[in-house]
C-alpha cells in the first residue's frame, strides 16, 4: 500500500483512480500522517427480485399482541 501526499494525489488523482480500479489502496497523506484512504468499491450487483418468494407469510400482517405494542410506545 503506496502513501502520497495531498499534492500529489491532486495533481495525479485521475492516474491514482486508475490504480485503485486494478485492485490497488493507497493512503493519501498530509503532513506526512494518513489522511485518506483510496481503495476499490466492491463490485455492485443488481438485486433479483423475487429471492424472498414465499418468505413472508400471512401471519406478518397480523396485528401485534399488545404486550409488544407497549415496546414500542
Amino acid at each position: 500500500m503506496e502513501m502520497v501526499n495531498i499534492h500529489y494525489a491532486k495533481t495525479h488523482f485521475s492516474k491514482l483512480l486508475l490504480r485503485v480500479q486494478s485492485g490497488e489502496e493507497i493512503i493519501i497523506s498530509k503532513s506526512g500522517e494518513p489522511y485518506a484512504k483510496l481503495m476499490p468499491l466492491k463490485k455492485i450487483t443488481k438485486r433479483t427480485p423475487g429471492i424472498a418468494e414465499g418468505a413472508v407469510t400471512d401471519t406478518f400482517f397480523e396485528p401485534l399482541p399488545e404486550d409488544e405494542l407497549e415496546k414500542w410506545e
